[in-house]
This record gives structure tokens, sequence and C-alpha cells, in this order.
């Protein structure tokens, strides 16, 4: 039996058929389902091998970004999705999906000592809309969605809340201990952007731009690696740029979901 992966869509998601075509050149099959027929049980997690969370502008944005999509997660999926993850299958959250995945205490997988959430993503310290292109840096090799990735990734950034802020300085400990720092901004020589605005677009703490849960089994960023799969979606294509496909960190989840 091949590899299937569920698409959660929410009202406002947008970036669902993108995922599935990511998906689709990795070997995997993937349904896009709205989460009402999840809750009628019309469609049932355990039917699958992979969870998708997309991005896009999930219920409007309304109360914060992915802020009602995560009480989805904790409310009316909390049992399914606490075993989704415990079951070591991958779950991947992209933009508005690692929005949610941080809102609903999924990442970073930990809380603070006050049993407060160790961390949140906030609004871009440029104050505005980011809409760019940008380089990221695979440092994890504990998560499964970046193991063996040693290329610079070149994808796109649309987002106005992707400000990664730790709660406190142990909880960024934490972070860079449990090897849980996933993907860093970088420049197009692969060094990290140090804080560089627009290398990193939004201020990002220790230029985070993904992250995992301490199983590495979960794993969300800011960032859209499911556009840029093909190499004519890169911006300087027609001038033979060519090189920095998101397609590697598919393959990789779609690998790790047919070993288990």
């Amino acid at each position: 039996m091949g590899i299937k992966a569920l698409i959660i869509k929410a009202r406002g998601t947008n970036r669902d058929f993108d995922a599935a075509d990511a998906l689709k050149l990795a070997g995997a099959e993937s349904d896009i389902v709205p989460l009402n027929l999840l809750r009628s049980g019309e469609k049932k997690w355990q039917d699958y091998q992979m969870l998708i969370v997309p991005g896009g502008f999930s219920y409007a944005d309304a109360l914060g970004a992915g802020k009602l999509l995560a009480l989805d997660m904790t409310s009316y999926f909390s049992e399914e999705v606490k075993r989704f993850v415990e079951s070591g299958k991958p779950v991947l959250g992209i933009c508005n999906g690692f929005q949610a995945l941080v809102k609903s205490g999924i990442l970073p997988g930990f809380k603070t000592e006050a049993g407060t959430a160790a961390a949140t993503l906030s609004f871009n310290k440029s104050g505005h809309f980011e809409c760019r292109w940008v380089h990221l840096l695979p440092v994890s090799q504990m998560c499964v969605w970046t193991r063996g990735i040693e290329q610079v990734i070149t994808c796109p950034v649309a987002h106005g809340e992707g400000n990664f802020i730790p709660a406190d300085s142990k909880a960024a400990y934490m972070l860079r201990e449990n090897d849980q720092i996933a993907f860093v901004y970088a420049g197009a020589d692969g060094l990290p952007a140090r804080g560089k605005y627009p290398l990193n677009p939004n201020g990002s703490a220790m230029d985070v731009a993904g992250i995992c849960n301490p199983q590495g089994n979960v794993l969300g960023l800011m960032p859209h690696p499911e556009n840029h799969i093909f190499p004519q979606q890169h911006p300087r294509w027609t001038r033979g740029d060519k090189n920095g496909s998101g397609l590697g960190l598919f393959l990789n989840g779609v690998r790790y979901a047919g070993e288990l």
C-alpha cells in the first residue's frame, strides 16, 4: 500500500493544492479534506500516514494568525492529533500551518517551567507583510524532514506574522540543545543571516525559519518549500539558476512514513 497524506483544509487555506503537488512528486497520494468531513467521521485520521497543515489564511487569521485553526486542533481533534503525533507519523505545518502548530502547543512540544507556551510567532519586525524569496539552511539532523539535506533551499515567504520568539532564554537553549531548530534563514552563500534584513525577513530570534518537536517527526516552518518543486518556479530559472529545490523535504517525509 502506498503512502497517503491527509491535507487538512480550513476556510481560507490556499496552499493545499501546492502541497498535494509536492507530495505527488515525492511519491505519495494525498486527500485535501475539509475539517467538517473529519468532524462528521466521513474521513478518518487513522487512514493516513502523513499529516500536512498547509499555508493560507485559515479563518481569515481572526484572533491572530493560525489561532482558530489551533483551537480546532486542540478541541475538536485533540485526541486524534495527539495519537497522530505520538505514533511518530510525519507532520508538516507550513506558514499558517506552522502558526497553528505553535499556537496549539504541538510545537515546540514543551512548555516553560511556569507551564506557559515556550514560543510564539508574532508580527514581522519590518511592520508589514513580507513576500520575497529566501534561502533556508537545514541545521537539524534529528528532524526526519531535514535529515540528510545538505543544500540550501530557496523558496518564497508570504506572511505578516512570522517572527519566531522563544518565551525565554531557557526555551531558546532547549531548542538548540535538543536539535529542534530545523531551518535558519541564510544568505545565498549558505551562511546564517545573523538577523540581517531581508535575509531574515521577519526578525526571528536565532534566524529561526522552522522548528521540529523533540521526537523529530513534526516540522513547522514559515517559508513555502512546496512552491519550489519545479525548476521553472525559481525566479531566475531563465538565467540558469535552478538550485535550491524544496522537493527533498517532501521526499524525506514520504520515505520516513514508508519506514514506519
